[in-house]
């Protein structure tokens, strides 16, 4: 059988392909783009124009990538060298966070991105795709790996340079995924975890091999989680990190007992204790320390050997922070035995047991606190006056909220004794006795019921910044004239009065009014605008004839500036400041 002969393929001169191959790029582009309305070669009209110059005979280059494709082109460079050493902790070179407002100081750009300077329009220039990933959070920054190449050789360098890392782990997650995630920053300094499910020892041995530079941790709960560490692991985790110098850890319930030992240790924060066995604190650089325990009435914690063993190793406590039930006088005096001598914030929590002897007995060991916190004591406004005449030059922030042998003239005298004072917080002090108790509206005519009643609070201060009188429902009249003060809560205040309120506060930003008569709300928005329009200046400022300084115009300089107030059609060039918010 004869077989078909081949048919001739037309011949094409390599000249004649190429011109072909530039004239359908150059039709494909326009098709595509619009492009400019005049002539690219001679500047002319395109409508009715015939090009007089000639066409090149050179190839027409494509159009420019777009971003995406010329990230991918990019990743053919050879690999960018090795970040940096790492910096200084106090000079963080990144943040990776689920907030979007993340600081991260040190360079905005990182040194190995910014060579790529001959980039063709239309690409992502190197430095520019690090500031745009660099405001991901992690997961977007994952998702943002898998664009191209280029971007995942970006994002592997962030990773591996970020000093910071706050993460929330979900529910359903394994360890499988902290490990991953801390895998990519070898050079990890900062770590907060935000666990919802359950967490053990294996949490712990994760980040001890993920992070060999680990400085801060904090652990976190919500929800149903459950930290199942216990004591002993705790301990080795704390030995075995020789460069940890904070530790915030949430849900310490099955702790048990511990032993802390570490030199560089300086933060101690541990919440929800309850009945520990042993406490040993080896940390002779422990500055600060915040010991939260759970407030049940079995917990069976030695507090007293505990302030006794701090005393013995850890000698250079500044502040601390202990809120318990079992708190005492007892638990004072062994506190002023040990004689802490740079201490400087005293916190003592929900202790009932504390009284006015107590209080003497701080004040005369304790004389240069800037901080004291006796929340929840069963002081006076005689332990007030002892805080008064020892800390008059040093004391700035006073919180006795929840103390309900406090009365309006206690508050009043401390304000007025303490010059430096600027936070102070009072809730629930100056409080109705019937708003808990509704058997006591029988009780309420007696003359003990009925002092509670009515009380009056005028406080003028020039530093005072944060006022607390949150649940005093027996406040009836208030006035502060305080030209600092910048926040004001005043929640559950439910009986006091809109025509007894006087608020000369000009810098007020934030007031708190929840549970508050709506006419009360009113008054403060009223009295909030006024202070704003006094304080606000009207005059104009003019120069003098030698341009020397500004100083106030007289009327008939700015005569001609009310003439454009009063006339609707121009524009005023007036900065308004933001008023006082009012949370309701």
């Amino acid at each position: 059988m004869k077989q078909p002969q081949p048919q001739p393929q037309p011949h094409i001169s390599p000249t004649s392909a190429q011109a072909a191959i530039s004239a359908a790029l150059k039709s494909q582009r326009l098709r595509k783009n619009r492009g400019s309305y005049s002539c690219s070669r001679c500047g002319q009209p395109k409508k009715g124009h015939v090009c007089h110059l000639d066409v090149p005979t050179t190839p027409i280059a494509p159009e420019p990538l777009t971003s995406v494709s010329a990230a991918a082109s990019s990743s053919t460079r050879p690999p960018a060298p090795p970040p940096p050493v790492r910096q200084p902790f106090s000079h963080l070179r990144r943040a990776l966070s689920f907030d979007d407002g993340v600081d991260a100081r040190g360079d905005s750009s990182d040194p190995d991105l910014d060579g790529d300077d001959a980039v063709q329009p239309g690409r992502f220039r190197a430095a520019g795709l690090w500031e745009v990933l660099k405001r991901l959070p992690p997961s977007g920054l994952m998702t943002a790996a898998r664009v191209c190449r280029r971007w995942r050789e970006t994002a592997r360098r962030m990773w591996k340079a970020a000093e910071e890392l706050r993460i929330r782990v979900p529910d359903r997650a394994q360890i499988g995924y902290v490990g991953s995630l801390l895998q990519k920053c070898p050079a990890l300094v900062r770590l907060s975890l935000k666990i919802d499910s359950g967490f053990d020892a294996t949490t712990l041995a994760c980040i001890a091999f993920s992070c060999p530079n680990l400085e801060v941790l904090e652990i976190s709960t919500s929800g149903a989680s459950v930290n199942r560490i216990s004591g002993d692991e705790l301990g080795r985790f704390v030995s075995n990190k020789r460069g940890l110098r904070s530790l915030k850890m949430e849900g310490c319930s099955s702790l048990g007992g511990f032993a802390l030992s570490s030199s560089s240790l300086s933060t101690l924060w541990l919440a929800d204790l309850h009945s520990l066995s042993k406490m040993v604190f080896n940390c002779p650089n422990l500055i600060e320390v915040s010991l939260e325990f759970s407030r049940q009435e079995d917990d069976s914690t030695d507090l007293v050997t505990m302030i006794d063993g701090f005393g013995r190793t850890c000698t250079r406590l500044q502040n601390i922070h202990i809120a318990s039930l079992r708190l005492s006088h007892t638990f004072v005096l062994a506190l002023t035995a040990v004689n802490f001598r740079d201490l400087r914030m005293l916190s003592l929590v929900l202790g009932i047991n504390i009284t006015d002897a107590s209080v003497a007995a701080i004040s005369s060991t304790y004389t240069n606190l800037e901080l004291l916190d006796l929340s929840g004591s069963s002081i006076t406004d005689t332990g007030l006056g002892m805080i008064c005449d020892v800390l008059p030059d040093t004391l700035s922030k006073l919180l006795v909220a929840l103390c309900p042998n406090i009365t309006s003239s206690g508050i009043q005298f401390a304000t007025a004794q303490l010059p430096l004072l600027e936070l102070m917080d009072c809730g629930m002090t100056v409080s109705d006795p019937s708003s808990d108790d509704p058997t006591s509206s029988e009780r309420s005519s007696t003359p003990q019921k009925a002092s509670g009643y009515n009380q009056k609070i005028f406080i003028k201060h020039k530093r005072l910044k944060k006022l607390s009188l949150w649940g005093c429902s027996s406040l009836d009249a208030l006035f502060l004239n305080c030209p600092e003060l910048k926040d004001l809560n005043l929640n559950s205040c439910s009986n006091l009065k809109p025509e007894s309120l006087v608020l000369q506060c000009p810098k007020l930003e934030l007031v708190h009014a929840s549970g508050c008569q709506n006419l009360l709300i009113g008054a403060i928005r009223k009295q909030v605008s006024e202070n704003f329009a006094a304080g606000e200046n009207h005059m104009p400022l003019k120069r003098l004839a030698d341009a020397s300084k500004r100083i106030q115009a007289p009327p008939s300089l700015y005569q001609e500036a009310r003439e454009d107030e009063n006339n609707p059609g121009k524009k005023r060039r007036k900065v308004e400041r933001e008023l006082c918010t009012i949370i309701h």
